[in-house]
């Protein structure tokens, strides 16, 4: 693979990290989104393609079988997400560095697969509560995906002392600053 550095943010679902990875690939001109696939189903706003590779679950599993993937979970039964190891290459060779947006498991191996030359940031809500009321406030979820969201959450944050680097999303305008300083000394380095 090139010589490109990968950024990856994670977190538990609600947290804020995509809204973060948005607003840094708004002010980084270096830094190129790396498409996830996954095989839930699309939501109204997102395009194919742009928020996410989506495939079916045989899609998903031949590409599987054929090691095309640097990284991925099954995070539901049948439902999986993933890193195409096509989609870093393609950005490498624009001579970007890349930015990730997945679950932690799936963070975790994307820093152990590329070392020194990833960043690994766990993006942490200020409570559990905070993220029960942003999780609500999104109106996607019914009581029991809320639910199991929230228990995932809970496991999640567990994970944080593995990560490089640990962002409280408390204040949105603080984040977007101390993610900026975190990419920045990290691409300089």
């Amino acid at each position: 693979m090139g010589k490109g550095k990968i950024v990856i943010f994670s977190a538990p679902s609600g947290a804020g990290k995509t809204t973060i990875v948005r607003h840094l690939l708004d002010n980084n001109k270096c830094l190129t989104f790396s498409i996830s696939a996954t095989t839930r189903e699309r939501r109204h706003n997102e395009t194919d393609k742009v928020d996410y590779y989506f495939l079916t679950v045989d899609d998903f599993r031949e590409k599987l079988a054929r090691n095309e993937f640097v990284e991925y979970e099954e995070v539901y039964d049948g439902l999986y997400y993933g890193t195409l190891r096509a989609e870093i290459e393609r950005i490498w060779e624009e001579g970007k560095h890349v930015i990730v947006d997945v679950d932690v498991k799936g963070g975790l191996n994307l820093k152990k697969a590329f070392g020194d030359e990833a960043l690994a940031i766990f993006v942490k809500p200020p409570s559990i509560q905070v993220l029960i009321e942003r999780l609500t406030f999104r109106k996607t979820e019914s009581e029991e995906s809320l639910k199991k969201r929230v228990d995932k959450a809970e496991y999640e944050l567990s994970f944080e002392k593995y990560f490089d680097k640990v962002l409280v999303n408390n204040s949105l305008e603080l984040a977007f600053e101390n993610a900026q300083k975190l990419v920045d000394e990290f691409l300089e380095s």
